[in-house]
Formats: C-alpha cells, sequence, structure tokens
C-alpha cells in the first residue's frame, strides 16, 4: 500500500480508526460488486478504496451508514402477553433476589452454580501423593 495514498487520506479523514473502517467498508462494497469511481491501475480493493477515499470520490457519510448498518442485529421481540412473574422475567431468564437486611439485589445465575474448593472437598477425587 502506498505510503502517499494514506497520508492522502489521513487529511480528509483524521482519525485513523475511521479511516481503516471505511476504506475496509469500500473495499467490502468493491468486492461485492460496487462500480470503481477511479481507475484500478492493477491495484487491489484496499488500495482502491484509499484512493477514492483520498480523491473523495465516494461519500464517507454514506460509508459510515453502511458500516454502522452492517454491524447491527436483528432482535425478535415476542408479542406474545408475559406471564404472571412479569416482573421478575427478563429476556425470557427468571432473576432470584437475595435479601440482604432490606436490600434486595439481583442475582448471577452463573453464581449460583459455583462453588468455593472447601464446599467441593478440597480436590477429594484426586489420588493421593506419594513423596
Amino acid at each position: 500500500m502506498a505510503r502517499i495514498t494514506v497520508e492522502d487520506c489521513v487529511i480528509k479523514v483524521p482519525n485513523r480508526f475511521d479511516l481503516v473502517m471505511l476504506s475496509a467498508q469500500r473495499a467490502r462494497d468493491i468486492s461485492a460488486g460496487a462500480p470503481l469511481t477511479v481507475d484500478r491501475d492493477n491495484d487491489k480493493n484496499p488500495v482502491v478504496a484509499l484512493r477514492e477515499i483520498a480523491d473523495e470520490t465516494v461519500d464517507l457519510d454514506h460509508l459510515r451508514y453502511e458500516l454502522i448498518h452492517g454491524l447491527r442485529r436483528h432482535v425478535q421481540i415476542n408479542d406474545q402477553p408475559e406471564e404472571e412473574e412479569g416482573d421478575d422475567m427478563v429476556l425470557g431468564f427468571h432473576s432470584p433476589t437475595i435479601d440482604d437486611g432490606g436490600l434486595s439485589a439481583p442475582v448471577d445465575p452463573m453464581m449460583e452454580q459455583t462453588t468455593t474448593v472447601a464446599e467441593a472437598g478440597s480436590f477429594a477425587d484426586e489420588p493421593p501423593v506419594d513423596d
């Protein structure tokens, strides 16, 4: 990749992280069949994307929109009515609480399944080691 191309792009997009993300999105668009706005000159897609950004032949706001839109995930919302325990149900998981002197705090379900070494019997399943 030509250093001069990157230096030209940093003037247009000062944040290097944004530059990488935008040029990668444009390179993916080119790979998917988007028309080129500059001559290829036997360059690969990332170099062509950087040259397009440096020459301002692509809309950066549109690239940002495509980038964000591509990272979104579809979340399906269930339209069925909630059960009677509606306050205790969060995304379909039961959230038990601990009563600690009048304070109520949710319990992490993963923490309920953990045990300490003392509760587990201090490596009781391992055979004794002979010295």
